[in-house]
């Protein structure tokens, strides 16, 4: 997927941006920009992309996106259906890290801020008591005016810094500067991926998407990625999996097929493996509101 470089305008009269989004398809596409994000998702669920993490994401999560870290959400598709009565809400934050000067961040007093805009280049989901936190000084720097509103975005990372409660999303060795024709590829590889995931996926057939062998694709897509297609391929699935198990529309077994696995044990295990929880306990949490 080919990240877009996006420019994020605050306009004349503020020195960082700050909105709110009420559709599904605002920046709906791998992008990065010079800014870093703060988004808070109200209503809304989808797969979220940040650098080379895949996951879930659901209302009122909280994500801090550092500067030019590759990140995309894209909702389900019931967002996208005409006379749906789910909809899709967001408030978004972007700001430079030097917005308020070159000097600033280099003050000892604010190695905190520092510390976690470093962090930040990571992608960090926000947990815990924090969320209700963060989520009310968002939304106060929504209606600030002057320094009040700097002051907001402030007290907002310094939350952040200070809370245990959160999950690094983006490994340490990820790299998000690309070629173009390297992006172009990858772009190419997760758009097939994302249409055909449920089905079965020959190596020859997505190698032949990337316009690669099937051994210097497998090289390929690790090297660019950090992670093996077939990892990414079970993470892909698994969240599509976790999806199904929240809505409860289908048994377990049912789901599994659903999923794009073709293998119960299979569908198990790689699940275990990566969320933690059996598939019935990961239910059973979130149904507890501990997911």
């Amino acid at each position: 997927m080919k990240p877009q470089l996006l420019k994020v305008s605050p306009g004349p009269a503020y020195s960082f941006s700050v909105r709110q989004d009420k559709v599904p398809y605002i920046n709906n596409c791998w992008h990065y920009h010079a800014e870093v994000e703060l988004i808070h998702f109200h209503k809304g669920s989808g797969t979220q992309f940040v650098g080379d993490n895949i996951k879930r994401f659901k209302a009122n999560d909280i994500v801090l996106v550092g500067a030019n870290l590759p990140h995309y959400w894209r909702y389900d598709d019931v967002y996208f259906q005409e006379q749906t009565p789910t909809s899709a809400f967001s408030t978004v934050v972007h700001f430079g890290e030097h917005f308020w000067g070159e000097v600033f961040l280099n003050l000892p007093e604010n190695l905190p801020l520092k510390m976690v805009l470093e962090k930040a280049k990571r992608g960090i989901l926000i947990t815990g008591q924090a969320v209700e936190q963060v989520g009310k000084l968002i939304q106060r720097i929504l209606l600030a005016e002057g320094p009040v509103r700097i002051m907001g975005l402030m007290e907002c990372l310094l939350v952040i810094a200070e809370t245990q409660e959160f999950t690094l999303l983006s490994s340490m060795g990820f790299q998000g500067s690309l070629s173009e024709l390297e992006s172009e590829r990858i772009n190419a590889i997760y758009d097939y991926t994302f249409k055909h995931f449920k089905g079965k996926i020959y190596l020859e057939e997505v190698a032949g998407i990337a316009g690669l062998a099937p051994n210097s694709f497998c090289r390929y897509f690790k090297t660019k990625t950090g992670k093996t297609y077939s990892q990414f391929l079970l993470e892909l699935r698994v969240g599509y999996a976790c999806k199904l198990l929240i809505e409860d529309r289908y048994s377990v077994k049912h789901l599994c097929y659903e999923s794009g696995f073709n293998n119960f044990t299979c569908f198990h295990k790689n699940f275990k493996l990566i969320t933690g929880s059996t598939p019935q306990s990961y239910q059973k949490q979130h149904r507890l509101g501990k997911v």
